[in-house]
């Protein structure tokens, strides 16, 4: 990995920390309350999502001066790329873990994080927030 990619990938868990948090702190939120942890799953996913795109567009994956990207094709794309890893991956390993495992259903979300951040990474760097450069003709 570059020196830009390895800076890019430190940015990343730093939104990733605050979007980690916030999707638990909803996720466990919406457990307490009794709803069952698959449909807080997806509650929580929705509301972190857009967290992770707001900030992976404005401090992870910015634009350079002559590149650009749509901005709803980067939202469409981030919410496919999040729900491969936030919904399906997610609660296939939710599933496994807590149900066949016997895992805490408040400690098999932290132990997913191992698989799902990398391979957000991957797909956010190299999908969702992919840019085009801009040719310059005179």
């Amino acid at each position: 990995m570059d020196r830009v990619g390895l800076l890019q990938f430190v940015k990343f868990g730093i939104v990733g920390l605050s979007n980690t948090l916030i999707g638990y702190v909803v996720y466990t939120f919406c457990v307490w309350l009794g709803m069952h942890y698959l449909l807080a799953n997806v509650v929580g996913f929705f509301v972190s999502v857009l967290n992770a795109f707001y900030w992976s567009d404005r401090f992870v994956f910015k634009r350079g001066f002559n590149e650009q990207r749509g901005l709803w094709s980067s939202l469409i794309k981030t919410i496919l790329a999040y729900a491969s890893t936030g919904i399906l991956l997610n609660s296939i390993l939710l599933w496994l873990l807590i149900d066949e495992l016997a895992f805490s259903e408040y400690i098999a979300p932290l132990v997913i994080l191992m698989i799902t951040v990398p391979t957000n990474f991957l797909l956010n760097k190299y999908w969702s927030f992919k840019t085009n450069t801009i040719n310059e003709e005179n």
